[in-house]
């Protein structure tokens, strides 16, 4: 994800969106696709980490809610790169920070909010592939053989790199990584999720 805001937002990088948004808090308001998505989760991890709690709007997909950005009655979205690129391409909107621990390729000048202080900040939009419980381990580690295979293929990974997405290196990309990774990605958000009031229908 990369934090990108209306154009008129007083911050030209992350530190001064951090001092902004902490002075203003209870008159801003950001955008997402909605309660419990991507979007939503992201920003509401990030104002976790900087320590303001800002109004959401959610809205039935990002692209309905970025005309309300441009017109300034949102101030910002935690956006995934793929579709927020084009935008910062078209100086539509202003982009802040990648909200990943690493840089994407196709905004390579973009620093992440790490970068910019608020440190160990790890918010990248993931794909994994899961099975019924209980499947085989066989078919597990042939479907994991294979899709290491095809990640590994260059013109594969061209594709991958080419939309803004980092291929995993293959020390994270086994069954037992991904188990592992699943709960340390619950507890991460739990606690800004649970602060929300977000809950299941």
């Amino acid at each position: 994800y990369i934090l990108i805001t209306r154009n008129d937002l007083p911050a030209g990088d992350f530190k001064e969106f951090w001092n902004y948004a902490k002075a203003n808090r209870s008159k801003m308001q950001f955008g997402s696709a909605g309660a419990g998505s991507g979007t939503h989760i992201t920003c509401l991890l990030l104002n976790a980490g900087i320590g303001a709690e800002v109004t959401h709007v959610p809205y039935r997909s990002t692209a309905l809610a970025m005309p309300d950005m441009l017109a300034g009655r949102i101030d910002y979205i935690c956006e995934p790169v793929q579709t927020g690129l084009p935008l910062i391409q078209s100086n539509a909107v202003k982009a802040i920070a990648t909200l990943s621990r690493e840089r994407t390729a196709v905004l390579p000048n973009l620093p992440t909010a790490h970068e910019q202080g608020l440190t160990n900040f790890d918010a990248p939009v993931w794909f994994a592939l899961f099975l019924p419980k209980g499947a085989p381990n066989a078919i597990v580690n042939r479907l994991n053989n294979a899709l290491s295979i095809a990640l590994d293929d260059p013109a594969i990974r061209e594709r991958l790199e080419g939309a803004g997405l980092r291929v995993a290196p293959v020390e994270r990309r086994s069954p037992d990584y991904l188990a592992k990774f699943v709960v340390s990605e619950i507890e991460k958000y739990a606690a800004p999720i649970k602060a929300s009031g977000v809950s299941m229908d």
